[in-house]
């Protein structure tokens, strides 16, 4: 059985209680919108495996000039083979909101589960194949209720998924902003 981490919709900070969860993790799945390196940097599951795709708002001139040679490596679009099955990751920009999980579903049958962000909602869509799984908003930007994430744990016979929310917090003051940290 190993476990994966997945999050999303960062936006350059993430909430350490997130953090936490990845540290008990084998890997880390970012689907997208992550804001800078330091946010990949800060991601540290116990496997040390880091997979992340772009989202929409992860461009060259949001990102600091001296990352932006890891953002152009950072792909769209990403599979992970795990036991039991693949694991899809894609932002979800490219998906129009309406009937997204009927269309990604379409688009990835082979998939076990599609992971996406964007919308920052919270969704575990398991009442079809493949699961449609957003795990919200890491950070402190539209949380829409708290950070989330989930912690997906997979064995060759199994996959069960655990989603977490956490209490909304303030993020620290300006200072804060600069890294990926806040504090609550």
């Amino acid at each position: 059985m190993i476990r994966i981490a997945l999050l999303s919709d960062t936006h350059g900070r993430i909430d350490p209680r997130v953090l936490e969860l990845v540290a008990d993790c084998d890997i880390a799945v970012h689907g997208g919108d992550i804001g800078n390196a330091g946010v990949l940097a800060c991601l540290r599951p116990r496997g040390g495996r880091v997979l992340a795709v772009v989202g929409n708002n992860d461009l060259p001139h949001k990102w600091p000039e001296h990352e932006r040679d890891l953002l152009r490596a950072i792909p769209e679009l990403a599979e992970l083979e795990l036991p039991g099955g693949t694991l899809v990751v894609i932002h979800g920009h490219q998906t129009p909101a309406r009937e997204r999980h009927e269309r990604l579903r379409r688009r990835f049958p082979q998939a076990r589960a599609v992971v996406y962000g964007h919308s920052h909602g919270l969704v575990a869509d398991r009442d079809a194949s493949p699961w449609i799984l957003n795990p919200g908003a890491a950070g402190y930007e539209r949380t829409h209720g708290g950070p989330s994430c989930m912690i997906l744990s997979a064995s060759e016979h199994r996959w069960d998924l655990r989603v977490r929310r956490f209490e909304p917090c303030r993020p620290a003051r300006r200072r804060a902003r600069q890294g990926p940290l806040q504090t609550c």
